[in-house]
């Protein structure tokens, strides 16, 4: 592997700068977006193999979708390796016991205030949910990587997911007929009746939106902030704002290791909350 020096570093920023948007914003929303390529700038782009199309549907990954799948690869290993602890001992050590702690904190502080009785039952997806979305979020704190929750459409689909374990636990509980009646709250005067049945029917799909744009903002923010900081330095010509754009960048990323435990806390919090309120709805 070739050696650089600073000034080629700095060389190398600078033109990468240029050719993704003539130093205007492009270059950011390219190390932001998705594509076809994983991107080891200066040393090399490793481009993605085109498969065939399958009934005219393109299935080539692309470089959100690799990240998606290391996160799960990594989240199978982790936890093979957690459950193969407990297999040798009931006090969790290391590993185990880092872990425990995250396990314990999503059912006894999300799934069962806001479900109640019967969380248990839903404790297994949450976890998935949760853990899915944390690994995702560090995985793009790791230089060269790629932060695939800040991707609309990889969020917009968890929060499906989420949509239809709502309604599914809804109507397993209270039945198809008596889920849809009790959105309507009783004792509501006739004729605003219908009013309140169009703004229950909205509110079922304003949730999952509501899911899919508060991860997907969050995550796209913190990463564009860190980028447009250290932009500065190239922006505006000189190496002496680069201390102040390195030590501001510097505080975001720390900042958004917060934000990356935050997002997926919240993200499973008002999953389990919407679900407990589908499940329990005389509440």
């Amino acid at each position: 592997m070739p050696e650089y020096t600073a000034a080629e570093f700095v060389e190398t920023a600078i033109d990468t700068v240029q050719k993704s948007g003539g130093g205007g914003s492009d270059w950011i929303l390219h190390h932001i977006m998705d594509g076809r390529e994983l991107d080891f700038e200066p040393f090399f782009t490793l481009h993605i193999p085109q498969l065939p199309l399958i009934f005219g549907i393109d299935m080539t990954p692309t470089k959100h979708v690799v990240f998606m799948w290391l996160a799960a690869l990594l989240m199978l290993i982790i936890f093979s390796l957690v459950a193969s602890a407990y297999k040798k001992s009931l006090v969790p050590t290391k590993l185990a016991n880092f872990f425990e702690v995250l396990i314990i904190f999503v059912r006894d502080e999300i799934a069962k205030p806001t479900i109640g009785t019967g969380y248990d039952k839903y404790v297994p997806y949450l976890l998935t949910l949760f853990f899915f979305i944390l690994f995702g979020n560090f995985l793009g704190l790791v230089p060269w990587s790629a932060t695939f929750t800040s991707n609309i459409a990889v969020t917009a689909a968890l929060a499906l997911f989420s949509f239809f374990m709502i309604q599914f636990s809804g109507i397993k509980q209270n039945g198809l007929i008596g889920y849809f009646k009790g959105l309507v709250p009783h004792g509501i005067p006739i004729l605003l009746l219908p009013l309140m049945v169009l703004v229950e029917v909205l509110g079922l799909f304003t949730k999952p939106f509501a899911l899919t744009i508060r991860l997907f903002a969050n995550m796209v923010a913190g990463h564009t902030v860190i980028l447009a900081l250290l932009g500065l330095i190239f922006f505006m010509g000189t190496i002496f704002v680069a201390p102040v754009s390195v030590l501001f960048a510097l505080f975001i990323y720390v900042l958004e290791i917060l934000v990356a435990l935050i997002q997926a806390y919240i993200f499973a919090m008002l999953t389990s909350l919407f679900i407990g309120m589908a499940v329990h709805q005389e509440h």
